[in-house]
């Protein structure tokens, strides 16, 4: 095995796109969950565990995102490196439960790519350099972004900034941006919403004047069709939560 490359396996294609860009041509990735493809409800497959056995990293979100990859790295008594890629950020909690989906913030992200690059330069110090020229150059991306948004959403008045999606998985944007979320099923994508959940749902539109509604691009958009019909207003567009989309 080339030991210029590390082996990199990441859980789900957020973490495979952060690995890559931080990497660059010394990472060689195995990415578990696929792109439009939900976490949340992932079922392991036989060659996780093979990718996982022979890989230098593991690379997870934590925060009880990804469950079921604690049991694969425990069931084969993985002995390299893990990192939990959300290390040292402060999570959102509602009602005890711990809202994973830190990623969506850009202060996060940030924490991310710097546990992400040093890491990758623990296994490889004598690419110290390079690792850090692309956090550097990364982190250049994020501001113009970050400064874009906010150019774009200064525009919208606070009390039109509402926005209804499947689950909950964008409070921390929300934070960031002081961007109203609001959605029918919780941080996880395994609960059901109940009929009285979907009800008060529709209630909260109607008196809020909500605008559009957001399909997310892991999700079942059947609800939302549903929500759509009963309050005569469109779905905008795809919103993407916890899982990039297809590259064209």
């Amino acid at each position: 095995k080339d030991k210029q490359i590390i082996s990199v396996v990441t859980c789900f294609s957020i973490l495979e796109d952060l690995v890559t860009e931080l990497g660059g041509d010394r990472v060689s990735i195995i990415n578990l969950v696929g792109r439009n493809s939900d976490a949340h409800i992932y079922q392991p497959k036989p060659s996780d565990a093979v990718a996982i056995a022979n890989a230098d990293l593991v690379v997870m979100n934590g925060l009880g995102f990804e469950g079921w990859v604690s049991r694969l790295l425990d069931n084969n008594g993985y002995a390299q490196k893990r990192l939990v890629a959300s290390r040292r950020v402060k999570p959102l909690i509602t009602d005890d439960d711990v809202d994973p989906h830190a990623w969506q913030s850009l202060r996060n992200i940030r924490i991310y790519v710097d546990n992400i690059t040093e890491i990758l330069v623990e296994i490889s110090p004598e690419f110290k350099d390079e690792f850090e020229q692309h956090n550097k150059r990364f982190k250049k991306k994020i501001t113009l972004l970050e400064q874009d948004l906010t150019k774009q959403i200064s525009i919208i008045p606070k009390n039109k900034r509402i926005v209804v999606t499947s689950h909950d998985a964008f409070a921390y944007l929300g934070r960031e941006f002081d961007i109203q979320f609001i959605a029918p099923m919780g941080f996880s994508t395994e609960s059901e919403p109940t009929a009285s959940d979907v009800a008060n749902l529709i209630d909260q539109i109607n008196s809020q004047g909500v605008k559009a509604l957001f399909v997310e691009n892991i999700s079942n958009p059947r609800l939302l069709q549903q929500i759509a019909s009963e309050t005569g207003i469109s779905i905008g567009g795809n919103l993407y939560s916890d899982a990039l989309g297809d590259t064209s």
